[in-house]
């Protein structure tokens, strides 16, 4: 690979927002984009986790800033991105990737309350609906921009709520791409396979039954770290990417596969 490809995989310059970014993935995601050569804002409901995390960065010489944001509250999300333009003169990438995945009850959807219907399909799906209004003008303002959400292999399965949530993330996505490309701004997903760190494994533990059968079914790679992620990410944010809209891409060793 030439050395003029690898710079297209550079973020110098750029202002990257990561929504839960006091998380697992939230923070491997934020340290990579600050490593590419982002400033980045790492957003949390857990404002003090989120400011734990960026200090994490700032102690190795990287740009960041962590702050507390509800994604399901539209002056919150806009306080957000106030603070990230504040702190380092825009936006240019937003990745989605707050979400509740392991407190959700392990019901059967007919069984589950209304209140965490509701919940899930709020912040799952609501949330990246708002963060993305949110960042919008500045992404305009800065001559276009990238969005990218975190969907889940579970978007394919049927089932649980969680995955319902994360199919209709899958249709948003296509349908801001479709709505913000004019104006410059890309807007993919990336859907993961069975990550290996704590919420994945609390939401389905290395012994539990089902785990057996799910990664028989996986041609390749069966499960992950996180950091696995971050070639798919760095893609999708950088200059390499441009030509990439309203895709959804997995990362999953061919666990789905779409024709």
């Amino acid at each position: 690979m030439s050395s003029s490809t690898i710079d297209r995989l550079r973020l110098d310059g750029k202002v990257a927002v990561v929504t839960g970014g006091a998380g697992a993935i939230g923070q491997v995601y934020g340290r990579a984009l600050a490593e590419a050569g982002a400033s980045v804002v790492l957003a949390d409901l857990n404002g003090d986790g989120a400011e734990q995390a960026a200090k994490s960065l700032t102690s190795d010489g990287l740009h960041a800033l962590g702050v507390r944001v509800d994604i399901t509250d539209r002056t919150s999300a806009a306080d957000m991105a106030d603070r990230a333009t504040a702190a380092f003169g825009g936006i240019d990438i937003l990745v989605n990737n707050a979400a509740l995945m392991a407190e959700i009850p392990q019901v059967d959807i007919l069984d589950l309350p209304t209140d965490w219907f509701d919940r899930v399909m709020r912040v799952n799906v609501f949330g990246a609906v708002v963060c993305a209004g949110a960042v919008k003008a500045s992404m305009v303002e800065r001559g276009g921009g990238r969005i990218i959400n975190q969907v889940s292999a579970g978007a394919f399965m049927g089932g649980g709520i969680y995955g319902v949530s994360k199919l209709a993330l899958v249709s948003v996505t296509a349908g801001l791409a479709r709505s913000l490309g004019p104006l410059g701004i890309n807007v993919n997903a990336i859907a993961p396979g069975l990550v290996e760190n704590e919420p994945g494994l609390r939401s389905l533990p290395a012994d539990h039954p089902a785990r057996a059968a799910l990664t028989a079914a996986i041609p390749g790679k069966k499960s992950a770290p996180a950091e696995d992620l971050l070639g798919t990410l760095l893609l999708l944010a950088s200059p390499a990417g441009e030509w990439i809209n309203g895709q959804t891409i997995s990362v999953d060793g061919g666990w789905v596969t779409r024709l």
